[in-house]
């Protein structure tokens, strides 16, 4: 499996390796606690691993329909409402992500759908996370066109949640620049939490992945050292369509990411071109921060973007940018003036 909502079962089933006991529950700690009981006890009894059976392939996403906030199960061209089966806590993607009881939705996927996707206002994929952590240079073409050295740790910037917007919704070119520059990438976000996440557990970490475009306004990012003011103007991060699971997705090291502007290829690469994979990215950024649940890690994008360009090419009204990744989906906007 590629990454999923925490599994005590599959995680036990790991530290049932290990040497000791108490070497398992060393690799353990930065589990929820809720799991360490189920933890102990596999690790107190071992026997022959459980078969792990493949689930229910998902996809959620976050919408806006007749004025109400929502999110649901996509089915076929439609979406099942799952903040009106799923109460509480739950009543959100963060919440059903931060409950550990995703699988719960497998229960709606044979019902009927309650909207279109062609009905809905599409909305980011989580539209509150406690954090995005945005990585830059991270694949060798981007770095090389920028003529910057290659880093030897992982660059991170931080992306407002208020600066991003939804599939189909309008990408928005600032009053303060003209260079609106396009960034394809693919996002991961977390499912369990945690602190000092090793890389071989990191995928147990992981609840989905989705399309980012990190949307830069280039003379605000180059003003100073510090990359902020330009990733985060109002409507500049478009994020979805929609989460994928692992079990859908697959290996992100079989994905290819392109975008395309106006229907040009402007950037393709295989995902496994990742200067810091996954797992890498996960347990450098779960050592100097507690991951949430709903946290989104954007991966970096490859080479091609607009200001690398002769001559430079920046977004203007009127044009759709896109970005596609295999087996996750096609994030499209157009691109609008602020008002």
């Amino acid at each position: 499996a590629f990454g999923r909502p925490f599994d005590p079962k599959a995680a036990a089933r790991r530290a049932a390796g290990c040497v000791s006991k108490d070497e398992g529950l060393d690799q353990l700690t930065h589990y929820p606690r809720l799991a360490r009981s189920a933890l102990l006890g596999y690790l107190s009894h071992r026997g022959n691993p459980e078969p792990r059976t493949r689930r229910p392939t998902m996809k959620f996403v976050s919408y806006r329909f007749e004025g109400r906030d929502a999110y649901g199960l996509v089915v076929g061209d439609g979406v099942v409402d799952l903040s009106r089966r799923l109460d509480g806590p739950k009543a959100t993607l963060k919440g059903l992500i931060a409950s550990g009881e995703i699988d719960q939705a497998q229960a709606f996927l044979a019902e009927t759908p309650d909207h279109k996707l062609a009905d809905i206002e599409f909305r980011p994929v989580i539209p509150n996370p406690d954090k995005i952590l945005a990585i830059g240079l991270n694949y060798a073409t981007h770095i090389k066109e920028t003529g910057r050295d290659t880093p030897k740790q992982p660059m991170i910037f931080m992306r407002y949640p208020n600066a991003c917007v939804g599939h189909l919704q309008p990408m928005i070119r600032p009053k303060a620049s003209e260079r609106l520059d396009f960034e394809g990438e693919l996002a991961l976000i977390v499912g369990a939490g945690g602190r000092h996440i090793p890389k071989a557990w990191a995928y147990e970490h992981v609840a989905g992945y989705a399309c980012f475009n990190d949307g830069s306004v280039r003379d605000w990012q180059n003003h100073t050292s510090q990359f902020g003011p330009g990733k985060n103007f109002m409507g500049t991060g478009p994020f979805g369509p929609w989460m994928v699971t692992p079990d859908e997705a697959g290996d992100p090291n079989d994905m290819e990411l392109i975008t395309r502007l106006n229907g040009q290829v402007m950037q393709q690469a295989p995902v496994s071109d990742l200067m810091f994979d996954i797992p890498t990215l996960i347990e450098y950024c779960s050592t100097f921060t507690h991951l949430e649940p709903g946290d989104v890690i954007s991966t970096g994008t490859t080479g091609g973007v607009g200001a690398r360009r002769t001559p430079p090419l920046w977004m203007k009204p009127g044009d759709t940018i896109e970005v596609e990744i295999t087996h996750v989906g096609i994030l499209r906007n157009p691109i609008v003036d602020e008002a």
